[in-house]
């Protein structure tokens, strides 16, 4: 159906019975590289299938990016993000899906 698709490079996300693709809780896990330039991947596992959205914030706590908004299968998933024009320092990124919802530091270093 309509959404976004994320490719992931080491298994494309598709319906599949491996058990690890299926992950039984939410997962939010530390980006990599982490500090990063000019880009980082952020992974993430839902175990169900439904609207995701995955936002950055600065340090004052303004949205900087949003690399997410939509409904994502269930599935582990990567995205990359590149700040490109934003200043090096400490960012947060914010996952919610579902009842879900988990925060983490990345750190830009230009």
């Amino acid at each position: 159906g309509a959404g976004i698709f994320i490719e992931n490079e080491a298994n494309p996300t598709n319906v599949t019975d491996d058990p690890a693709q299926f992950p039984g809780t939410y997962t939010l896990h530390q980006n990599y590289p982490n500090p990063f330039n000019p880009e980082t991947t952020i992974e993430f596992a839902l175990p169900q299938a439904g609207h995701v959205t995955l936002v950055i914030y600065n340090i004052l706590g303004q949205k900087v990016a949003t690399l997410i908004d939509g409904k994502i299968s269930a599935g582990i998933h990567k995205v990359q993000w590149q700040p490109r024009d934003l200043p090096s320092g400490l960012y947060f990124y914010h996952i919610q899906a579902g009842e879900f919802q988990q925060t983490r530091k990345l750190t830009f270093l230009k």
